[in-house]
């Protein structure tokens, strides 16, 4: 397969399939298939007639066509020109072209993918607060942003919740771990590298970090803590568990 169509396949992965179909908090959840994938990465590299999406990826016409319509319906390709062929959408052509501009300079070998979630029972305060946060992840130099999606909030029961999908790098482990931390994700994906190779000053940092964190984690946790349950947490804690 050619780089430019490995590329997209990357980007629809961590971009489109992210946007649309991420199962958090009750949003609607939609699997792209690989035949998807694979008609996207045709028309990656151009415009093609559904003839000839067919003779290139050999999918049958019955389901070439279901899948077209599908993805007419999500808006992430179109119809154009006489006789009619199949296009990405500009949003996702305009996308991969960023993603690229921006990983040319990026510095960093580290890539994951995050979800952070908010809650708020105010609307306005749970759009101050995704503002403020993003604003920080955006200005703090250790991390290069490739994307922040924002859902849109929505009111589940008492209180407005929504997510943020961040596609960024990180400049090292440790970054990778103050990320962890103090924006606490719900999920994380690592994209890149499939190997990492830490040095040795990275991971000494990255411990340190960790270990202050979990102390000022269970100084808090055990201040709010009453008599009995600090008792009932203890025993729960050192007693030896049977296999």
């Amino acid at each position: 397969m050619p780089a430019s169509q490995i590329d997209f396949i990357k980007f629809w992965n961590t971009y489109y399939v992210a946007k649309i179909a991420f199962p958090i908090g009750g949003y609607p959840m939609v699997r792209f298939t690989e035949e998807q994938k694979r008609i996207a990465s045709s028309l990656f590299a151009s415009p093609k007639t559904v003839d000839e999406l067919n003779r290139q990826l050999n999918i049958p016409f019955d389901k070439l066509n279901g899948q077209l319509k599908h993805m007419l319906k999500l808006g992430l390709v179109k119809v154009e020109g006489y006789p009619q062929k199949y296009a990405l959408a500009e949003e996702v052509s305009k996308g991969l072209q960023r993603r690229k501009e921006i990983a040319e300079k990026d510095p960093f070998d580290l890539r994951i993918k995050a979800v952070i979630e908010f809650k708020a029972v105010e609307e306005a305060f749970l759009e101050k607060h995704m503002k403020d946060i993003g604003e920080k992840l955006k200005k703090n130099l250790n991390y290069t942003i490739y994307d922040i999606y924002k859902a849109k909030p929505r009111k589940v029961g008492d209180h407005y919740s929504s997510y943020f999908e961040v596609n960024l790098s990180a400049r090292d482990f440790t970054s990778i771990v103050k990320f962890m931390y103090f924006f606490g994700p719900s999920s994380v994906e690592v994209i890149k590298p499939q190997k990492v190779v830490l040095a040795m000053d990275d991971l000494q940092d990255a411990l340190g970090e960790m270990a202050e964190m979990i102390q000022s984690y269970n100084e808090a946790m055990l201040r709010s803590m009453a008599k009995d349950e600090l008792e009932a947490f203890a025993k729960n804690l050192y007693s030896p568990k049977a296999d």
